[in-house]
């Protein structure tokens, strides 16, 4: 959900709601957060050294409590107010050839709802939007996490099923764009390398304006509950603008959101016009592209700003997160702000959950003794005569007095963060096409009653936000439009960067990743799978695909490199132990 940090992820796909989740929460809920302090999310708001993991001020205990229950919104989102909504047993009796007798319907439905011609069972749904497996039994640490009750224990991270009006109802939840795949490892809170969300909605879009609900229910064999849910989605999806990334690997809901608002009223309300859904307000974001990919969460507890471009410059980001979900899944927001002032206890247990998360630490997958660490310790010295400035400074275990008494592992750690107290936007030329798109919806979502209860505020910037550099090694391809496949070529001048490469999954670490350059393997390096699928080509020539900026006054000066191939090396070794 986050950290585009709200990522206005709309990953929309997070809106999910738990049948269960509550009946965890209640009780504990209210006890592990009867002692929260109050946050500070005003524009004014200072982050200490080290973050704010512990967001709400709670003891250990109350801590522990409140981020499970937190990971478990994520997985199965608590939003019973969400605006798009599938029944799930009709879906299945739809798609499912496995177990249901032919239906000629399904034959027809498919001939001209093309998106529903590749699903030929339930499980191809949660293919098409990228959800990934939930961790095995054995891991542990930051890839350990709770399984709601509700959910069958063949769905992955984010398929979310709760009752609702008699039936069970489908969505997905923030973990279908923020979990990722880790060479073997599900990972909650890591960019989702091929999040697909708007494939989700595009799919509603197609199958509800090729099918009334007397037709579905026909067709879906809905029970009368089911066919009430989806006359809800229909309405819904009318208000839905949903658009196609420009390549696979990048998100598009800030589109989704901007164009959403369109099909509304100007009020503070955004009541939703019938006659708007129809024929929109023409908005920047109707051409221009604003991709970019989620942002991992546990960046979020060093940043008083949110979005990649740091243009919310206030207001709780959970709260933010949910109510943008919510405009691009179509809903009436007078059911939302319901929710929301119903619900502060779930908005606080997501916030503990996203600001304690931790990255993934390279030597979890590879061995200690891979790392350099006397050539790390020359890169660190390189990072912070420079690139400090912007990412902040980390200090390290092997510079501690006990250095000598440490494992290699634990050599290897970082002790401490130092990020800025305030989180800080920067222009150093990378493409501007991301942070000027949200001159499409800035507006629209400041004058909004509720946003302005809250004290959410949204600016446009010039630039974007240097990330603290936390995990770096893990989230691979760089920048915010993923335009550099690897370190290697994040450190080469834009000139030279490859114009083109392929993205594929992080399978096998000796396969599906370059650990020298800490990223895609590129032309003939990489897999023949990868090569084989266009779709999953970056061509860096596109207009919002850019890879230029973020060389000359970072490692360029004057035109000149500042840093020597051996140097560049020393700096790639020294971020893997971030």
């Amino acid at each position: 959900m986050l950290t585009h940090t709200v990522r206005v992820r709309v990953c929309f796909a997070r809106v999910a709601v738990a049948l269960s989740v509550s009946a965890l929460a209640t009780g504990a809920s209210e006890e592990s957060l009867a002692s929260a302090q109050a946050a500070d999310w005003s524009r004014d708001a200072q982050v200490p050294t080290g973050g704010r993991p512990n967001i709400l001020g709670l003891d250990d205990d109350a801590l522990a409590k409140a981020v499970t229950q937190g990971k478990l919104h994520a997985l199965a989102y608590p939003v019973e107010a969400t605006g798009a909504l599938f029944p799930y047993e009709a879906v299945r009796n739809l798609l499912d050839e496995e177990t249901h007798e032919p239906n000629p319907f399904r034959w027809l439905l498919r001939k001209f709802a093309g998106g529903l011609a590749r699903l030929r069972r339930f499980a191809d749904i949660e293919a098409l939007v990228g959800v990934v497996p939930y961790p095995s039994a054995g891991d542990v640490g930051v890839y350990q996490v709770p399984r709601p009750r509700q959910i069958r224990s063949d769905l992955g991270m984010g398929t979310t099923l709760f009752e609702h009006g008699g039936a069970t109802g489908l969505t997905f939840s923030c973990a279908a764009c923020h979990a990722g795949r880790l060479f073997g490892k599900s990972v909650l809170g890591m960019t989702s390398r091929f999040p697909k969300a708007n494939d989700f909605f595009l799919l509603g879009q197609g199958l509800t304006q090729v099918m009334g609900a007397g037709f579905f229910t026909g067709v879906a064999r809905a029970t009368p509950a089911e066919q009430a849910m989806y006359e809800k989605l229909r309405t819904s999806v009318s208000f839905i603008g949903a658009k196609n990334p420009l390549v696979e690997g990048l998100d598009t809901s800030l589109a989704q959101v901007g164009l959403s608002l369109a099909k509304r009223r100007t009020d503070a309300d955004a009541t939703r016009d019938a006659a708007l859904a129809a024929r929109p307000a023409r908005n920047i974001l109707d051409t221009q592209r604003a991709d970019s990919k989620p942002s991992v969460w546990w960046n979020v507890k060093y940043k008083t700003r949110w979005l990649s471009d740091g243009s919310v410059v206030s207001g709780n980001p959970i709260y933010t997160n949910i109510l943008w979900n919510e405009i691009g899944r179509g809903a009436d927001l007078a059911d939302v702000r319901e929710w929301l002032d119903t619900n502060p206890a779930k908005i606080e247990e997501l916030a503990a959950a996203v600001f304690a998360s931790q990255a993934p630490r390279y030597t979890d997958f590879f061995p200690a003794s891979s790392i350099d660490e006397p050539l790390a310790r020359e890169g660190e010295t390189l990072f912070e005569g420079n690139c400090a400035r912007c990412h902040g400074s980390y200090v390290k275990a092997w510079s501690g007095a006990d250095a000598d008494f440490l494992s290699t592992e634990d050599r290897l750690r970082t002790r401490q963060v130092h990020y800025f107290a305030r989180t800080p936007v920067v222009d150093v030329g990378t493409d501007p096409l991301r942070a000027q798109g949200m001159e499409g919806l800035a507006e629209g979502l400041n004058r909004l009653a509720i946003s302005r209860e809250n004290g959410v505020v949204v600016e446009v910037q010039r630039g974007y936000v240097p990330p603290p550099l936390e995990g770096i090694w893990a989230r691979w391809s760089y920048f915010h439009n993923n335009s550099a496949p690897s370190l290697c070529a994040v450190l080469t001048r834009a000139s030279d960067r490859p114009q083109t490469f392929f993205a594929g999954d992080a399978i096998d670490p000796a396969t599906d990743f370059d650990s020298e350059c800490v990223g895609y393997p590129t032309g003939d390096s990489a897999p023949h799978a990868w090569r084989a699928r266009p779709d999953r080509m970056m061509d860096t020539r596109r207009a919002g695909l850019g890879n230029q900026g973020h060389d000359e006054g970072v490692f360029l000066q004057g035109g000149a490199e500042m840093y020597t191939p051996a140097q560049k090396r020393a700096l790639i070794e020294f971020l893997k132990t971030l």
